[in-house]
C-alpha cells in the first residue's frame, strides 16, 4: 500500500514523483527498468539529510577545535578567522564563505592520523548539541529523508553521500545515522600523507586542501568515485546544482530533488541570504531543469524523528 510509503511525506508531488519513479525502475520488463547494479542515488548530505543552520555541524565541531588551538596558542585569539569563531560573529564566519572555512577545518585537524581523528569526531557527536533544537547533532537528522533512504534501500538503490563537507568527519557518523557505510561517502578532503609510526603504516591529515566537493566538482568526484551516472539526486542549494543536472541529463528515467527550508517554524527558513549554502539558480531555474522541488514545510508532516 502507498499510503505506508513515506510515513512523515504528505500526500504531494514530490511524495508521488519518487513512487512513481522508484516503481517505473524496478519494474522488470518495463521501458525504464534499471537493473539494480545500476540504481544510484547520491544525496547531499548539509542541508539535506541533516540542519546546516545557523551553520554546518563540522563548523561547530570547528570551533571546539579552534578553542583547542587558542589554548595552546593563546595568540590566536585575535586573528580572523580564530578570533571569529571564538565569538560566535557569524557574519564574519559567513563573509569568508565555506571553502575557505573547510581549509581552515583542515589545517586545525593536520598533524594527525586518520584514525586519531576519527575518535576525536565521534567523542565529540557523542555530547555536543545543537544550540536551537537542543538535540545532539548526530539526532537532528531529518526524518522523512530517512524514510526515503529506506525506501530506496528496499529495493536496491545503493545510496553514496555526496558533499561539500569533510569526508573524515562524515565517515565517523554516517553509518550510524543514515545506514550509509564510509565507503560510499564522498567528500572534501585533505591531503595525506603516508607514514611508519613505530612500526606501523598510518595516513597522517596534511593541512592543505585535496578536493573541495561542490558545485562543479561534485559530478567530477561521483566519476572519480562511483563510476556510474546516478539516477536519483537529492540536494538544497546551487552547491548542488551541478550533481543534479548531471543526473537529470542521462538516458532513461531520471529523478532529481531539490529540499527548499521554508519552514521557519519546525527548522529554519532560508535561501539565497545563506552565504555559506546558497539557494537561488537551483529554486528559480528548477521547472526548466526538470527538477523536483520539495517544500519542508508543505511536503513533510515532521522535520526530526525521535531523539
Amino acid at each position: 500500500m502507498t499510503s505506508d510509503v513515506l510515513p512523515s511525506w504528505s500526500d504531494c508531488p514530490a511524495r508521488t514523483a519518487i513512487i512513481d519513479f522508484v516503481s517505473k525502475v524496478t519494474n522488470k520488463g518495463g521501458p525504464d527498468y534499471v537493473p539494480p547494479s545500476e540504481r544510484i542515488a547520491t544525496f547531499d548530505n548539509d542541508g539535506t539529510l541533516w540542519c546546516e543552520q545557523p551553520m554546518q555541524v563540522q563548523l561547530f565541531f570547528l570551533l571546539e577545535r579552534v578553542k583547542h588551538l587558542a589554548e595552546k596558542y593563546p595568540d590566536i585569539k585575535d586573528r580572523q578567522p580564530f578570533k571569529a569563531f571564538l565569538a560566535h560573529d557569524m557574519a564574519t564566519l559567513h563573509s569568508l564563505g565555506k571553502r575557505a572555512l573547510m581549509e581552515l577545518a583542515f589545517a586545525t585537524h593536520a598533524g594527525m592520523t586518520e584514525d586519531d581523528f576519527e575518535k576525536i569526531a565521534r567523542a565529540w557527536l557523542e555530547t555536543a548539541t545543537h544550540p536551537k533544537f537542543q538535540r545532539l547533532f548526530k539526532h537532528c537528522t531529518y526524518q522523512p529523508q530517512i524514510e526515503l533512504l529506506d525506501y530506496l534501500r528496499e529495493h536496491d538503490f545503493k545510496i553514496f553521500i555526496v558533499s561539500g563537507g569533510g569526508i573524515d568527519f562524515i565517515r565517523a557518523f554516517a553509518e550510524e545515522a543514515y545506514g550509509i557505510p564510509r565507503e560510499c561517502v564522498v567528500g572534501s578532503s585533505a591531503k595525506l600523507h603516508f607514514e611508519m609510526q613505530s612500526g606501523q603504516a598510518v595516513l597522517m591529515k596534511v593541512a592543505e586542501l585535496n578536493s573541495f566537493d561542490d558545485r562543479d566538482v561534485k559530478p567530477q568526484n561521483i566519476g572519480l568515485h562511483i563510476g556510474r551516472r546516478p539516477i536519483l539526486a537529492f540536494g538544497n542549494s546551487d552547491g548542488d546544482l551541478a550533481m543534479l543536472r548531471y543526473v537529470k541529463t542521462g538516458p532513461g528515467a531520471r529523478l532529481a530533488l531539490l529540499l527548499h527550508h521554508d519552514d521557519g517554524v519546525r527548522e529554519t527558513a532560508y535561501g539565497p541570504e545563506f552565504k555559506l549554502s546558497p539557494l537561488m539558480e537551483a529554486l528559480e531555474r528548477a521547472a526548466e531543469y526538470g527538477i523536483t522541488v520539495v517544500s519542508m514545510r508543505n511536503d513533510w508532516r515532521a522535520v526530526f524523528g525521535d531523539a
